[in-house]
C-alpha cells in the first residue's frame, strides 16, 4: 500500500510539470478555498462497524495549478480512544492534491462537472487522555486517499465531496519504526465535504481560465503593428482636423459673399467708359430687387448723355456643363437689356448683350456670375 501511493505521489509530481498549460488566475491571492467536511473514522483492522465514530474539521486548500494543489485540514474525533472523553483526538495534517481528471484529460479552461483527486498528506496527531488515564499523546500520522468532487454551480464556485482515505499513526509502535505503515495501526476515514472557492483578483473567476502564450518576438511584432495604426490614424485625424477647418473657412467666405450688400464696381479704363456689375444667384438669370439700383445708375447715365451706348457681356461660374452656361450667361446679358429697354426705355440700339460662358475675371467662382454694363461716352 506504501509503495502504491508513494509511486502515485511522485509520478503525478513529475507529470504536473509538463501537462500545465498557461493560465490567468495562478497569484498568491487566487484560488483559495474553504471547506466544512464530515463523516467518521474505523480502525482498518480487527474491527466492527460498531467502532464507527464521528470526525469533522476544516480545510484551507491553496489551488497551485489546475493539476496540483496544497492544503491544510484540521480533524477532530468523538471516542475513539480509551480515555473516554467525548473530544478526545485530533489531527493537523498538510495535503498534497493532484487532480488525476486535469493531469491525464487536460484542463479545459474550467472545472469539470466530476473530478478524481488523489491526496498525499503528512500531520501531527494528539490523543487527549483524561488524567485518571494517562498523559496526551503525541504523533506523527500520515494520509493516503481520493477526493471525488462534483464541482456545481454555473460560476462553479461551490464542490461537493466523498473523500475516502487510510491515515497511519506513524509511532505506534516505536520498537518497529521500520514497520510505520502497519495496517494495524491505521484507520479508515470516510467523509463529505463541502467547499467554497474564493473569487480571483486577476481574472473574476471562481478558478483558474485559459491564456494564449506568445512569444516576446510576435508581441513587439503586434506592438509594432498596434504603434503603426495608431500614427496612422493620428495622422488620417490631423488631415480630416484640416479639411475641417478649410472647410469652414469656405463656408464662411460664401456665406459673406452671399450676404455681402450689392455693391457698385466701376473700373474706368479710360474717360470715355465706365463699369457697372450686376450679380446673379447660382442658376438664375432673373436680376434681383437689391441689384435694380446698378441697373437704374446706367439707365440714369443713358438718360443724362443721349450719344452714349452701353455693352452688356453676362457670364457664368464654372458650375454645369458648358452649353448650360453659355445659355445662362446669354441670358444675364439679356435680363439687363430687357430692364433698360422695358422699364427705363432706353433704344435697344443704343445696347449691346452678349453672352461670354465662364468668367473668370474673380478669384471667387461665385463672383463670376455677373452681367458687366460697360458704358461708353460720346466723344
Amino acid at each position: 500500500m506504501k509503495k502504491f501511493f508513494t509511486i502515485i505521489a511522485l509520478g503525478a509530481t513529475v507529470l504536473t510539470a509538463g501537462a500545465q498549460k498557461s493560465v490567468q488566475g495562478a497569484g498568491f491571492f487566487d484560488n483559495w478555498s474553504v471547506g466544512l467536511v464530515g463523516g467518521g473514522i474505523l480502525p482498518t483492522t480487527h474491527t466492527s462497524f460498531d467502532k464507527f465514530r464521528a470526525t469533522y474539521g476544516v480545510e484551507l486548500t491553496k489551488q497551485i495549478t489546475p493539476v496540483f494543489a496544497l492544503g491544510g485540514q484540521f480533524l477532530a474525533n468523538n471516542n475513539t480512544t480509551a480515555s473516554r472523553t467525548v473530544f478526545d483526538q485530533s489531527n493537523l495534517s498538510l495535503l498534497g492534491k493532484v487532480n488525476f481528471s486535469n493531469l491525464f484529460c487536460g484542463y479545459n479552461g474550467q472545472p469539470r462537472l466530476f473530478e478524481v483527486e488523489g491526496v498525499v498528506g503528512a500531520g501531527w496527531g494528539h490523543d487527549y487522555i483524561n488524567k485518571s488515564y494517562g498523559d496526551d499523546a503525541n504523533y506523527f500520522t500520515s494520509k493516503f486517499g481520493f477526493n471525488f468532487n462534483f464541482n456545481v454551480g454555473e460560476k462553479k464556485a461551490w464542490t461537493i465531496a466523498i473523500k475516502p482515505s487510510i491515515v497511519y499513526n506513524m509511532e505506534a509502535d516505536r520498537k518497529q519504526s521500520y514497520n510505520a505503515y502497519n495496517v494495524n495501526n491505521s484507520a479508515i476515514e470516510l467523509l463529505a465535504g463541502v467547499t467554497y472557492h474564493f473569487k480571483n483578483k486577476n481574472n473574476g473567476k471562481n478558478y483558474m481560465t485559459l491564456v494564449k502564450a506568445y512569444d516576446q518576438a510576435e508581441v513587439d511584432g503586434l506592438n509594432a503593428k498596434v504603434n503603426d495604426l495608431r500614427a496612422q490614424v493620428n495622422d488620417k485625424d490631423a488631415q480630416l482636423a484640416k479639411l475641417a477647418a478649410d472647410n469652414r473657412d469656405l463656408q464662411q467666405k460664401l456665406n459673406d459673399c452671399r450676404n455681402q450688400k450689392p455693391a457698385v464696381q466701376t473700373i474706368t479704363k479710360n474717360s470715355a467708359s465706365l463699369e457697372q456689375t450686376v450679380t446673379f444667384r447660382q442658376g438664375k438669370s432673373t436680376v434681383d430687387a437689391s441689384q435694380l439700383p446698378n441697373v437704374e445708375r446706367v439707365a440714369t447715365f443713358l438718360k443724362n448723355h443721349k450719344n452714349s451706348t452701353v455693352d452688356i457681356k453676362g457670364y457664368a461660374s464654372p458650375e454645369g456643363s458648358a452649353e448650360i452656361n453659355a445659355k445662362i450667361a446669354k441670358a444675364r446679358a439679356e435680363a439687363v437689356k430687357s430692364i433698360l429697354v422695358n422699364k427705363y426705355k432706353i433704344a435697344a440700339s443704343r445696347i449691346n448683350a452678349e453672352g461670354q460662358g465662364v468668367g473668370n475675371m474673380f478669384s471667387e467662382d461665385d463672383w463670376n456670375r455677373v452681367s458687366i454694363c460697360t458704358i461708353n461716352e460720346s466723344k
